[in-house]
Parts: structure tokens; sequence; C-alpha cells
């Protein structure tokens, strides 16, 4: 069996190691001319890592990411309202990572160029169309700098990676329109800086219109650390204003997002100080697509953000590509005909992510500061006045559980706020 992958992100990539694993060859064909290290950080969840583990890649992530210990949820005033272990101290068997998603997409292509060949990705090569018979599919791609006919590439199955604004899913779905923002801004950097607390904690603080996120992703050595962090603002009604152009490196001034990051207060950190020393910002609206009422058609399937773009909270996006990747392998690898593969993996997987997509609409896991805003908009005396243990661990554990994640008979906090 070959396999065409259209697309050398994280879903990408992670696909064609599942199926090498597995004794089927692929192909990857990405449209940039190179495959480079672009974006901020991210976090892979255990679920995900532990299918990563399964491809001994955890050596390579421990090189270059950190081992998430805790979460913490904060008011506006700093306040705590939630902490939780992660990964291993939660009681999984492998690890959370927080890291740059560069670097987990250079350990992924770094993999694939050993084990599948240095010819396994070809890059600055966009797909221009493709036909499907009954013995597979043709893909015509044209060079992606020049404008010239590239090549021609045939395969028994086409799993189309190639994000958000996939040109595969356009040709399936041609009315669907642009992605759907919420009208919140994200702006994203990261620079070297002292550790904070013990240096593996992930922080979100804020509420209903602006919320921050802090954490470190990687070791930078003379004791200190690649600090990431994230500023959301609502700043328009989604229903009504075409969002900004998405694009991970789509350059920002440090000015517009300092006084949204003053209002927010986290125990012994200054986040303006941390934005101001930043050197590089960049701006990102949060979009998102409706769940599909399909993936597949024929011998062409979607994967990752092609099939089911989320808002970036949660932890999940990466994580339920690396996902998407394993069930498909094991789909391709048992199943008598590739059609009937890709059937049964978008059986296992459509509901699963349109679920997430929509919890993560309603905040995912970090509704459990939008409601302590709302009770107690001024900050509190006690959480438990405000919101009771039960509920919190209601929204936080439930989105866990929901999202695959949870580690069950272990839902309790390392430290309850009162």
């Amino acid at each position: 069996m070959r396999v065409l992958i259209v697309g050398a992100g994280i879903g990408g990539l992670a696909t064609a190691l599942m199926l090498h694993r597995r004794g089927i060859r692929a192909t990857i064909v990405e449209q940039a001319s190179e495959v480079r290290e672009v974006g901020v950080g991210i976090n892979t969840l255990p679920h995900a890592i532990r299918e990563l583990a399964e491809l001994d890649l955890l050596p390579a992530l421990d090189r270059v990411a950190i081992r998430t210990k805790e979460l913490a949820y904060y008011n506006r005033q700093g306040q705590e309202v939630w902490r939780e272990p992660r990964g291993i101290e939660a009681g999984h068997p492998v690890p959370q990572f927080s890291i740059h998603r560069g670097r987990l997409q250079a350990v992924l292509y770094d993999a694939v160029r050993e084990r599948l060949g240095p010819d396994a990705v070809r890059t600055g090569l966009a797909l221009s169309g493709f036909l499907q018979d009954e013995g597979g599919v043709t893909a015509h791609f044209t060079d992606s700098l020049k404008g010239d006919a590239g090549r021609t590439i045939r395969a028994d199955v086409l799993v189309a990676c190639d994000g958000i604004h996939s040109v595969v899913r356009k040709k399936f779905f041609p009315d669907e329109g642009p992605p759907r923002w919420d009208g919140v801004l994200m702006w994203r950097g990261a620079t070297e800086w002292g550790p904070w607390g013990d240096g593996r904690t992930m922080a979100i603080g804020g509420g209903m219109g602006a919320k921050c996120v802090l954490y470190p992703i990687a070791e930078a050595g003379n004791g200190r650390q690649l600090m990431n962090w994230v500023v959301f603002v609502k700043m328009a009604d989604g229903k009504v204003s075409p969002p900004p152009k998405e694009s991970w490196s789509r350059p920002a001034h440090r000015s517009q997002v300092l006084p949204y990051a003053r209002r927010f207060a986290l125990p012994d950190f200054d986040l303006a100080a941390l934005v101001e020393a930043t050197p590089q910002i960049f701006e990102y609206p949060m979009c998102d697509r409706d769940p599909l009422p399909r993936w597949t058609h024929g011998r062409v399937t979607l994967l990752g953000d092609a099939a089911h773009p989320m808002y970036p909270v949660g932890s999940n996006g990466a994580s339920q590509a690396i996902l998407d990747a394993r069930a498909l392998g094991d789909a391709l690898a048992r199943s008598e005909h590739p059609m009937q593969a890709l059937h049964a993996y978008e059986a296992e997987r459509r509901p699963k992510t349109a679920e997430i997509v929509m919890l993560n609409r309603k905040g995912g896991p970090e509704r459990v500061i939008d409601e302590v805003e709302k009770r107690a908009p001024a900050g509190f005396s006690r959480i438990e006045d405000v919101l009771s243990h039960a509920e919190r661990q209601a929204i936080v554990g439930g989105y866990a559980g929901k999202a695959g994640f949870a580690v069950a008979g272990n839902v309790s906090p390392l430290r309850v706020a009162v």
C-alpha cells in the first residue's frame, strides 16, 4: 500500500511515522520550500505522548521540551482557583510535554527522514488537484515558488494534513467559507527568563474577556528557561467582523499587547516585564471550523486541522492530530481494503473530535475561571464560597474525561485553593 500525505505539519509527520511502523509506505508532499520551525509553545498531552513514546521518540522530546508537572488556574487578581498535577505526576505512564511547536515538528521531521529516507518529504509542491479511480488516487502538484507544473504522484490513499485552510477540504466542501472567528485575538511570544516556581508549572489566568497563559518550553542554560506566554483578548464580535489573516508568523508590536498584559496578576511573576523583554511577538486570531458531516470521500480523507480545527484551549490541537495518526495507521494496517480503512478511521475519530471542538467553544477546562469571574469579579476570600470543589472538578475533570486524557481514580488536585 502507498499513502500520499499532503502537509508536513505535526499531523502529517506523525501519520508517516505511524504508517512506517506498520509497514506501510508513505510519502509527504509539503507546499513550503522547506520544513522549518515556526510558531511558539504548545502542550502535548499524555494520551498523545503515549503514541509518540511507542515510536521511540521520548528521548528526543526530553532533549528539547519540559515535562509539565502542574497546571494552576488563577483569576485576574492572581488568586488561585484550581491546581492539579499533570503528566506522570497525575498518574499517567508518560509525561505531558510543554514544547516549542517548531521543535516538536523538528523531532518528527528528523525521525521521518531517518526512518523513511531523505526523499520521504518533498517540499515546494502545492496540490493543484487529484483524481480517483478504482485502483487509487492520482495527485497533481505545481511548483509553489515558480508556479510551473511540478509532478504527478500516484497512491492508494491520499491523506490531507494541510491545515485549517485545507485545499482538499475545500474541494469537497467548496461553500464552507472562511474559518469561524470568535472575535478573540491571541498574542504569543517566548524568551529566555528566570524559572517561575518549580520551573515545570503551567499557569492560566484571567476570565471571560481576557486570559493569559504562561509556561516554560525548554531549558535555556545558565539557570534560565525559554518561557512561553500567550495573551487572549476579546476584540470584536466574530459574527459580524471578519478574522485577521491567520499565520503563525504574523508579527505584532509589543505596544499592542502590553496594556492587556498589565491587567493580569500571577503570583511572584511580572507578566508585563516578560512581554516587554520578548524580542519577537506574533498575533493570531482564535479560529475554528464547524464539525463536518464526513471526512472521507472514496480514497481521500482528512486529518488534524484539515479535519477538525479547534480553539487552542485545553492543549488539544496537536494532541488530537497525533491521535488521528495512530487511528489511521491502525485502520490501514488491519483492513482488507483502503476505503474500508478510511471509513473505520473516520468512524472512530470524527465523533470524538467534533465533541472537543464544541467543548472548546464553550471554554474547555478554562471555563473554570470564567465561572469564578462571573460570580466574583472583584476576587474572593475563599474560593469555596464562590465555586465549590465539586463544581470546579466537574468543569476541569469533565473536560479531561471527554478529551481522553483523564486518569481513572486520580482526579484530585495536588492542592485545593480554599
